[in-house]
């Protein structure tokens, strides 16, 4: 039964909140020809609620919200004055599989001297990518693959001298950098994407391991085991590989910190004391001697889902490209929390991004004289499955990526208030930093590097898929210190929001929620995006970043 206790308070935010950020907003701020004046809290505040709204369902793929969703930006872009972005159609169809798994609620480790009885949820989470009906791991071999990276610029191989063909591998989480805090050993506190757990699981079955267990830890994971917990028993989406199918590993999962240590000591052997050693180079593999037992039941859909794509045609070289990303899928229906409420409305994660380009789109739309390159705004789906519907389109893409200047991507806008600062994630990837920074200072604020560089969020959006094929890609996010409250305020409600909303049902447009802050982010993002588009520049990979090679070779030819 879908139980909805809270309403939702859009009539409240429009008649008292909006009213504290109105003097921003009103009359006209001007860089050269463009304005400002379009984006305003009112209007970004009415198109955040309308996605978020009960009546979407989640916004989750394959779903009657998905239809909901797509009808609702088809509407609202057209209403706005755009043309359709791909040919005579707003959409571009994105083939997908859905995996619908039912784990074995218990797991089975067992040693030379002991047996352990691991619970389904409470102590790990698998799911698998096959399309098996049934998935056995009777036994299965377990071995300690350290990180389970393989990088050669890092002078890096866990697999070295290990054979995991048809074994389960039992993986850190994170990269060694976190855990030795040097910047010399691959990016210091920083995530690489090596760091990454999709990367992860990817060179583990490259190794052709049977099954993945990455050990979870908060810090270095960057979010609590509670948001692993979400993916028990549900459907996952990726890609329909038919036709072209690559080696996945039957199970792939993740496992707390105390059944690692529980693991490790069956074993004969200290988690910590493997995980010091572990984080040096050149550790050496030592075998575990315990073997892993469980099962799945697995249930397959195939169908498409859809990103939505509307344009503004570029007046003297519509040929080039900027492209403004967010995605507009969530999570859907599913577990219900403690007040019933079973909708995952994704109002910060990520209506907030889609509003933010509706917006963006009309002040394009309202500059007094067409951009002179192409300003197209990619709706993508199927994010919060792994990255798929930004995925789709940076191997299948309706603009050429060498003709592509930049793409500027929006998810999870600040929710809390005007801030001084803002955050950009990745810091050292790209000059597109250099040209917020330029905008911030304009206007008075400031640049913050990332709080939790360790969480890897330059990897964890769509726009890292741009990214990966060579598209010089901005990624902001909300500062945290406030105009009102400072900066011990900000960090507050930040962390509030990950700790009771993020990837939960709460995530809805609720009291404490304002749109000023948003807004005035929102400006920054529209003046790059302006300038570039009404410019002949090309922002360029900063020396040192790991997607120059590959933009250096496209603009080369």
């Amino acid at each position: 039964m879908i139980k909805k206790i809270k309403p939702l308070l859009l009539p409240l935010v429009v008649a008292g909140m909006f009213t504290a950020c109105q003097s921003s907003t009103t009359g006209t701020e001007e860089t050269g020809a463009e304005t400002v004046a379009s984006l305003t809290a009112n209007s970004y505040g009415k198109y955040l609620s309308e996605l978020a709204a009960d009546n979407m369902e989640g916004r989750k793929p394959f779903t009657s919200g998905e239809q909901k969703t797509l009808d609702y930006l088809e509407r609202e872009f057209k209403a706005l004055g755009l043309e359709p972005g791909n040919g005579d159609s707003y959409f571009q169809e994105v083939p997908m599989v859905e995996v619908n798994t039912t784990a074995s609620p218990t797991m089975t480790i067992k040693g030379k001297q002991q047996e352990l009885k691991l619970e389904g949820r409470t102590d790990y989470v698998i799911w698998t990518r096959r399309t098996d009906e049934t998935i056995d791991i009777n036994p299965t071999d377990l071995v300690f693959a350290g990180f389970g990276i393989v990088a050669p610029e890092y002078n890096w191989n866990d697999y070295a001298g290990l054979d995991v063909k048809d074994k389960v591998v039992l993986i850190l989480v994170n990269d060694p950098g976190f855990y030795e805090q040097d910047p010399a050993v691959f990016k210091g506190k920083a995530m690489t994407y090596y760091g990454r757990w999709t990367y992860k699981f990817e060179e583990a079955a490259r190794q052709g391991a049977k099954g993945a267990l990455i050990i979870h830890d908060t810090e270095p994971a960057g979010y609590g085991f509670q948001v692993v917990q979400n993916n028990w028993n549900t459907s996952k989406m990726y890609l329909d590989s038919r036709g072209k199918e690559t080696y996945r590993c039957a199970m792939e999962g993740w496992v707390t910190t105390p059944v690692a240590e529980k693991l490790f000591a069956a074993a004969g052997m200290d988690y910590k004391s493997m995980l010091a050693k572990a984080s040096k180079p050149g550790n050496k593999p030592v075998p575990m001697n315990l073997q892993v037992s469980t099962s799945m039941k697995v249930k397959t859909r195939y169908d498409k889902t859809s990103n939505f794509i509307a344009k503004i045609t570029g007046s003297q070289r519509p040929d080039e490209t900027i492209i403004y990303t967010g995605h507009w899928d969530h999570l859907g229906i599913g577990k219900a929390d403690a007040s019933g409420d079973s909708i995952y409305n994704g109002a910060v994660d990520n209506a907030s991004g889609v509003a933010g380009m509706l917006e963006m789109a009309k002040a394009f739309k309202n500059q007094p004289t067409q951009p002179e390159r192409t300003v197209v705004f990619l709706a993508v789906t199927a994010e919060e499955q792994g990255l798929w519907g930004s995925a789709y389109y940076a191997e299948n893409p309706v603009y050429p990526k060498e003709k592509t200047v930049a793409n500027i991507n929006m998810d999870m806008m600040n929710a809390y208030g005007k801030t001084k600062d803002v955050v950009v994630y990745g810091v050292g990837q790209s000059e597109l930093e250099d040209y917020i920074t330029a905008e911030a200072e304009a206007v008075g604020r400031y640049i913050a590097p990332e709080e939790n560089p360790e969480a890897g969020l330059y990897y964890r959006s769509d726009h890292f898929n741009f990214a990966k094929v060579g598209i010089p890609a901005l990624f902001i996010g909300p500062g945290i210190d406030l105009e009102e409250g400072g900066k011990e305020l900000g960090k507050k409600k930040l962390d509030e929001y990950y700790a009771n909303y993020y990837h939960k049902p709460a995530d809805q447009v609720h009291a404490d929620f304002k749109m000023d802050g948003a807004v005035e982010d929102l400006k920054l993002l529209y003046k790059v995006g302006a300038r570039l588009a009404n410019s002949s520049e090309w922002p360029q990979w900063k020396a040192g970043s790991e997607f120059k090679a590959v933009r250096d070779k496209d603009m080369s030819k």
